[in-house]
């Protein structure tokens, strides 16, 4: 890779990094707006991590619940592209396994779809995203991101058991 090459990947963390401050600090608009032209500049067949990082905090970023998974689930498949077992590469998603420096990520973004799936009343698929998070939390250190993600998958599991309506199916709002 070239130093060019670097500084211009370099760049475009920046400017993530950039958004999500604005992100933090409250302006959900412009962090959307400055996130979305990074995208269109990435694409959909950028670089897996610039793309795992945008979709992650987009999600953050959305009004719409249904807005937010879709970011949710750009972000996870983008950190599947950056497995490196069998099949990286060729699209045989199960058979790739995560890049050891990739591994911590996957408790947050199990833990955000679980979230997504909840908001959307769907109990079942937030369940099954919640024990990914759960499952991937090994990978996680004894810090502060470690420890807040972990606790997060505790207050989500927290609420999950305390819903007694969380365990059936809801209706769609065109059945109620």
């Amino acid at each position: 890779m070239t130093e060019q090459q670097e500084a211009s990947e370099d760049a475009v963390m920046t400017r993530i990094g950039q958004a999500v401050i604005l992100l933090h600090a409250g302006d959900r608009e412009e962090a959307r707006n400055r996130l979305g032209e990074i995208w269109q500049e990435i694409g959909e067949e950028g670089d897996s991590l610039h793309r795992c990082t945008l979709a992650h905090y987009m999600a953050d970023a959305q009004d719409d619940p249904a807005d937010e998974l879709a970011w949710d689930l750009r972000a996870l498949t983008a950190a599947d592209a950056l497995g490196d077992g069998p099949g990286s590469g060729d699209g045989r998603r199960a058979q790739r396994e995560p890049l050891p420096a990739m591994r911590v990520f996957y408790p947050s973004l199990h833990l955000s779809l679980a979230a997504d799936y909840l908001k959307l009343q769907r109990p079942a698929a937030a369940r099954v995203h919640l024990a990914r998070a759960r499952a991937a939390a090994g990978a996680l250190s004894d810090d502060g991101y470690g420890n807040g993600v972990r606790a997060a998958i505790a207050r989500l599991e927290r609420r999950l058991a305390a819903d007694p309506g969380a365990g059936r199916p809801r209706p769609f709002p065109e059945q109620s």
